[in-house]
């Protein structure tokens, strides 16, 4: 089969490499219908995380299962399913308790000696525990097969960090950063009923997105006047703020805007030097920190019902969209900014 390789940084491949097959009872074999580019894959493709020459990559892929092993209960060959960024077991205690990325059996695609999801199929370990399926008939629909896609990780993860948050009904919201997290962290206060939500951002093709998923406001600034801006809109500051980005910058920002005794969900995966956290005014202050990676697993069957019946739409993040051949110049896009979530149709 044909499968995304990194071989170095911007030296993004598509290769011919062996065919998945079943090597655990618990295993199946998964024909990937849709995949996509992460926002996260650009730190391995800039070479600021780590990889292997020759490592799989991608995380985010829902297809047909193809093959499952003997102790498979739950799937049979046909099944349209969608995978979380994360393999899990489903049984063990953190598996249990919805934290299925602490599952000490799970893993990430793309890790070293599994697949990855920007390819033709995938080997999923523990299938039971980690596949969620899906009706059969959206595979028909690509409107609809389109965002179910998001539930893989963006539409999860942004969903974890407006919970990380506190959004609730009637809150304030505010969300640092302009990418498909970001926005998706938008959609997700608006579903939590959030009252007002202040999207910063300064790309009017996301912040238009930002307005149809249900921001109020957007604040263009950045640093110390994006503080000054969103406190002087909200009298003090958000209840609840989103960060999804993950640099320094980005944290202080969010500690800026944060009003007293309101509370941050993070999800941007941290890069560069330092957090951007002042433990000492955050205590002073009595904000909050929660987030972390998504356990997107917990929240696919929460989400599922409102993206089937359209109430919940993250397709529109997705605006450009590649054959696997395309692969390499969907990475070159997002790097430079010309696009904001790249899909793979294999």
């Amino acid at each position: 089969m044909r499968a995304t390789v990194i071989h170095a940084p911007h030296d993004i491949r598509v290769e011919e490499v062996p065919d998945p097959v079943v090597q655990q009872p618990t295993d199946v074999v998964l024909r990937v219908l849709r995949a996509c580019i992460c926002g996260s894959d650009l730190w391995a493709y800039r070479g600021e995380s780590a990889r292997q020459p020759g490592q799989r990559i991608g995380h985010e892929f829902l297809g047909v299962v193809e093959e499952a092993g003997a102790e498979v209960t739950g799937l049979r060959p046909g099944d349209l399913v969608v995978a979380p960024f994360v393999w899990s077991d489903g049984i063990c205690e953190y598996c249990a308790a919805g934290l299925q990325t602490s599952c000490p059996r799970g893993g990430f695609w793309g890790s070293v000696g599994s697949d990855g999801g920007q390819g033709e199929a995938v080997r999923v370990p523990f299938a039971d525990g980690t596949l969620v399926k899906l009706p059969a008939d959206a595979a028909s629909d690509d409107r609809l097969l389109t965002a179910l896609l998001a539930l893989s990780d963006v539409l999860g993860t942004g969903h974890h960090a407006a919970v990380g948050a506190g959004v609730t009904r009637g809150t304030t919201v505010a969300v640092v950063g302009d990418g498909a997290v970001g926005l998706c962290g938008v959609l997700a206060a608006k579903r939590l009923g959030a009252e007002r939500i202040i999207a910063l951002g300064r790309h009017e093709a996301r912040t238009d997105i930002a307005r149809t998923f249900g921001a109020t406001d957007v604040v263009a600034e950045r640093g110390d006047a994006a503080v000054e801006a969103v406190r002087e809109l909200t009298g003090g500051g958000a209840h609840a703020v989103i960060e999804a980005v993950g640099t320094e910058q980005s944290m202080r920002t969010a500690v800026g805007i944060t009003r007293d005794g309101g509370a941050i969900g993070y999800v941007g995966v941290p890069h560069g030097s330092g957090t951007g956290l002042d433990l000492s005014v955050m205590f002073d202050r009595n904000i909050s920190l929660r987030g972390g990676v998504a356990p997107v697993r917990a929240y696919i069957p929460e989400l599922l019902p409102d993206v089937l019946d359209g109430s919940v739409d993250p397709s529109p993040v997705f605006d450009l969209s590649v054959g696997l051949d395309g692969v390499p110049a969907g990475y070159r896009a997002m790097d430079e900014r010309t696009a904001l979530k790249v899909l793979v149709k294999p």
